[in-house]
């Protein structure tokens, strides 16, 4: 039965260290079944064809893979983006620089607006649904690049595979309202102290650098000028690094700087005008 399956599951998750087994085993069962969480309790008493399936899903689970990789998708900001093996998993996080971002273009018709270090398009895909921007996003790696145009498909985004640390050539001076990027910012020497889940995902998007703060101080250097008069440059930022990055914004002549917390207090975002 679908109840038992599912009872088996989580105990099978909880056994293998995995902190939250009773969500997680919903969501497979979601996923194998189709049934939201209501559907599920009230179908618990019919049978399930699937149980190999789930087998295999908890047994990659077990091996510390990422839900969301088994999965195949998962929500941000209430857009399902198709994601798996070498893009980086859509955070909670990253609302917070969303936010921001939104801010400062609810007033804006039809800003352009371009998402460096764009990964799956979550940044780019929620700019175009929330704030109607005409978006580029710029996504190196093959790997994130593939899952990036699967999911603009649909969209009227602009994608570009090219290095964000050299492709600033290819725009004008004076081109974009807004300039927004969660780029790689961990220092990389804690890149093997992550958690199991986290060394799943690709390094590419994790390694900022000796300090993690080798994306900032690029794009701060090199893409400030292709903001408009007013425009604005938006990051998501790694913990302890909000001075670093106000600091760089500040000496590239960016006002009205402000930061934004996220749910644990860390300083997550941070937004600047170029005037």
């Amino acid at each position: 039965m679908l109840k038992d399956s599912y009872l088996a599951c989580k105990s099978a998750l909880e056994k293998g260290g995995i902190e939250n087994a009773a969500f997680e085993a919903q969501c497979m069962l979601e996923h194998l079944t189709g049934f939201g969480r209501a559907s599920l309790l009230a179908n618990g008493g019919d049978a399930f064809d699937r149980q190999d399936e789930l087998d295999e899903m908890i047994k990659r689970r077990l091996k510390n893979e990422p839900l969301q990789y088994i999965l195949g998708s998962w929500s941000f900001c209430g857009i399902e983006l198709l994601v798996g093996e070498g893009v980086l998993i859509p955070r909670d996080d990253t609302e917070v620089v969303l936010n921001l971002c939104l801010d400062f273009l609810k007033n804006k018709n039809i800003a352009k607006c371009v998402d460096l270090c764009s990964g799956s398009g979550a940044i780019a895909l929620a700019l175009e649904r929330y704030a109607k921007a005409d978006v580029t996003a710029v996504e190196l790696s093959d790997k994130a690049f593939y899952f990036l145009e699967k999911n603009i498909k649909d969209s009227n985004i602009d994608a570009l595979k090219d290095d964000v640390l050299t492709c600033h050539t290819r725009f004008k001076d004076n081109s974009f309202d807004l300039i927004v990027s969660n780029p790689p910012y961990i220092p990389s020497r804690e890149l093997p102290t992550l958690q199991a889940e986290v060394q799943f995902e690709p390094s590419m998007a994790l390694d900022g650098g000796d300090d993690g703060c080798d994306f900032y101080r690029a794009i701060v250097r090199d893409w400030s000028s292709k903001l408009k008069t007013g425009g604005a440059l938006a990051f998501e930022l790694g913990e302890g690094q909000a001075d670093a990055v106000r600091a760089m914004m500040e000496g590239a002549g960016f006002t009205n700087i402000r930061t934004e917390t996220d749910f644990g207090g860390t300083h997550r975002a941070i937004i600047g005008t170029m005037l």
